[in-house]
């Protein structure tokens, strides 16, 4: 089974709290567009540790993190 890319998001909610999360592409351009368009009341992610539902009404920021870069030598 091929590995599915993970994007790193964390998402800060009101009262505080922030969740970090390795989410696929296609959860992270789901919440980003969700947050948009303020139609829906809920989004689901795909998470490595699986489904999580985030209520869109609660959430102050969310932020995208670009690829990993690595820093070093590869051998």
């Amino acid at each position: 089974m091929p590995e599915v890319a993970r994007i790193r998001i964390e998402v800060a909610f009101d009262g505080g709290q922030i969740m970090g999360s390795f989410v696929t592409a296609a959860s992270a351009e789901a919440l980003e567009k969700a947050l948009a368009e303020g139609t829906k009341t809920t989004a689901i992610l795909d998470t490595e540790d699986g489904p999580m539902t985030v209520v869109l009404a609660r959430v102050v920021y969310l932020k995208r993190y670009a690829r990993d870069t690595q820093v070093g030598f590869i051998a």
